[in-house]
């Protein structure tokens, strides 16, 4: 009976500790992607300069064309 009980921990021990080092591993990955997400996204970065410039762009080409296709013309005037 007490083989058993011995049997029993030790699978429980070996699934915890996979488990724990799955954990692990994906906390040291998540660390790896923020570490160069923050490096990429750093002012140093010509990426970040990129991204502003590419929303500003095509939010300023949203506006004119919203402003264009709101505005009145003769048509509609009468």
């Amino acid at each position: 009976m007490l083989k058993y009980f011995y049997n029993l921990f030790d699978k429980m021990k070996e699934k915890l500790t996979k488990k724990g080092q799955g954990m692990v591993e994906y906390a040291l990955i998540l660390a790896a992607v923020a570490i160069i997400a923050g490096v990429i996204l750093s002012d140093t970065g010509g990426l970040k300069t990129a991204i502003t410039k590419a929303f500003t762009n095509a939010g300023s080409q949203i506006e004119t064309a919203t402003s264009t296709v709101n505005k009145p013309t003769a048509e509609t005037k009468n």
